[in-house]
């Protein structure tokens, strides 16, 4: 019997604030790793999602543009506590590396160099422990036959051999295409109830000004000519066309803002190494760029630059998820997503390899560091932002 777990809003819209706020404090290690303290959070921990229903949202966020950390954070809170939920789990999930992206923007650059820092290596051995815990979990609920292992097996092989973002989009698709030819569509007795996902009047308006916004967007900047609105123009499009997460973004924001004369080469590279070690969303660079944007005052180009690079991610979730929750409920869904779980826990596989064990792991004691986390959070139940304090601690003494 398959246990089913409730999705409709039923939590206070401040708790899911603080719940997002100390994610947004911890989760270090760019976006695969938050996927993986999400998981910690709300399938293991609070129970708010199964491995099912999470996978669900994982897969839906992939196939969209932009950070797809931050989307399916957007999407609990929406689930769990309305459009204010969802507003909500986004501020305490981002504000704290706003707050630190700006300040270093404003004059901690000082630090110099800090991609060696035996702190930052330690976090990045702690986010190892983390993703592998999550694939490990993901794995033994959504991998339960020969068929979806193959689909899984595949994508992390296709992943890995042509890491390209739009790659992961097209194992996903691959996995549903499987899924649909060779997998059965799941007993209806023990389908998990649908979550209340929003307006699907207010989605088709959303999507409608997503794509407008897109269009309209560098007409406008043109005609009003300030900085300010170059900016939104600039970081919105950022936002809007970027496939792959935060890692992906932070190279094509050097095109549009470097070449531009928007920020300084040197500038550039300094805020480049601070988001690596900031906890929280990789999408925030655009904080310390419109902080330390030539042309206007740092309050506003922060705020601009910020609320434009997370505006296509919020108008694709409100306008996605009332559609999503449908195409959940037709028939063959459930071999449908069964193929793409199992395609995202693949596509989360290789994301373990590379980035995160790639960068996480480059010598014996940042190994040691990465096992010992690991066996913190699975045998020994340590919270996860234990861990993540007290790795960065043996990285400080050891590295």
């Amino acid at each position: 019997m398959v246990e089913v777990m409730s999705t409709t809003a039923s939590q206070s819209p401040w708790d899911v604030f603080r719940i997002f706020l100390r994610l947004g404090c911890t989760s270090f290690g760019g976006p695969t790793a938050h996927l993986g303290y999400f998981r910690d959070e709300f399938v293991e921990k609070r129970r708010w999602f199964s491995d099912k229903q999470y996978a669900d949202l994982v897969a839906l966020c992939q196939f969209l543009p932009g950070p797809a950390s931050s989307q399916v954070g957007m999407a609990i809170g929406l689930q769990r506590a309305g459009y204010l939920g969802m507003f909500l789990a986004w501020v305490g999930f981002t504000l704290p590396s706003v707050l630190l992206m700006v300040a270093f923007a404003l004059g901690v650059a000082q630090l110099g160099d800090i991609s060696e820092a035996g702190w930052l290596l330690g976090l990045k051995a702690a986010a190892v422990a983390v993703v592998a815990q999550a694939v490990y979990g993901m794995t033994k609920n959504l991998i339960t036959d020969k068929i979806r292992a193959a689909i899984a097996v595949a994508a992390l092989v296709v992943v890995l051999l042509v890491p390209h973002p739009l790659i992961q989009v097209g194992a996903i698709v691959l996995g549903i295409a499987v899924g649909l030819a060779f997998l059965r569509d799941s007993d209806p007795e023990t389908e998990e109830p649908a979550a209340d996902s929003g307006s699907r009047t207010l989605g088709a308006v959303c999507l409608l000004l997503f794509f407008a916004l897109l269009l309209v967007l560098p007409i406008v900047a043109r005609l009003i000519g300030t900085t300010g609105a170059g900016i939104f123009d600039t970081f919105y499009r950022a936002g809007a066309l970027v496939f792959g997460g935060g890692h992906v973004v932070l190279p094509l924001l050097e095109t549009v803002t470097v070449r531009q004369g928007l920020v300084g080469h040197d500038t550039f590279l300094a805020g480049y190494g601070a988001a690596q070690a900031m906890p929280g969303p990789l999408f925030t660079f655009a904080s310390f760029l419109g902080a330390s944007a030539h042309g206007v005052n740092w309050v506003a180009g922060a705020t601009i630059a910020t609320l434009a690079i997370f505006l296509p991610a919020a108008l694709l979730v409100l306008g996605a998820m009332p559609y999503w929750e449908r195409i959940r409920r037709m028939p063959r869904a459930g071999a449908a997503l069964a193929g793409a779980n199992a395609a995202v826990v693949g596509v989360l596989g290789a994301a373990l390899y590379t980035p995160v064990f790639t960068a996480g792991v480059t010598g014996v004691v940042t190994l040691s560091i990465a096992v010992v986390c690991y066996a913190a959070l699975t045998s020994w139940k340590v919270p996860p932002w234990a861990v993540v304090i007290g790795a960065a601690l043996v990285g400080w003494v050891a590295l």
